[in-house]
């Protein structure tokens, strides 16, 4: 049994490559903390946004070697207070990072990182060879002329 035809498939390949990310995303937190995250698509770039709250920006480095992004950051312990006693403590402190396994089609060296309000926002653009892109038909073969006309006879084009 054959398998029909999709025109659209290749129209869907972004749409594909952001669910096989998301799916297949292999994410590591290592530390004694994790790394809340939302991942999602805008237009032509993936955006994950890492909560870091009470981070010193400083301490943020974002790397990519080959397809692995790594975040690592630093949240360092409240200072002692002999007057203080806790009844809850759920913010971790220390060194921590995630690591997210990027796809295919990614535009790498061109990822921005911008941190505000304890949030981490990572810019992931789509390579320009994996947007969709227009393709211009031509009719029998010829070659698509824009603007000209032409005129003769094949006699006068073979030069008889």
């Amino acid at each position: 049994m054959t398998r029909p035809i999709d025109p659209f498939r290749e129209m869907e390949r972004p749409f594909r490559e952001m669910e096989r990310l998301v799916n297949g995303l292999t994410t590591r937190a290592t530390g004694t903390a994790s790394m809340p995250m939302n991942l999602y698509r805008e237009g032509d770039a993936f955006v994950a946004e890492v909560e870091l709250p009470g981070v010193d920006p400083a301490s943020i480095d974002v790397d990519v070697e080959e397809r692995t992004l790594t975040v690592r950051a630093e949240r360092k312990e409240d200072p002692a207070r002999e007057d203080r006693r806790w009844l809850t403590r759920e913010r971790s402190a220390g060194t921590f990072a995630r690591q997210l396994t990027l796809g295919e089609g990614l535009a790498l060296d061109r990822i921005q990182a911008d941190y505000s309000d304890g949030v981490l926002t990572l810019t992931i653009p789509v390579a320009e060879q994996a947007k969709p892109r227009k393709i211009s038909v031509t009719h029998g073969g010829a070659a698509p002329v824009a603007g000209q006309a032409v005129e003769g006879s094949a006699a006068e084009a073979s030069g008889e």
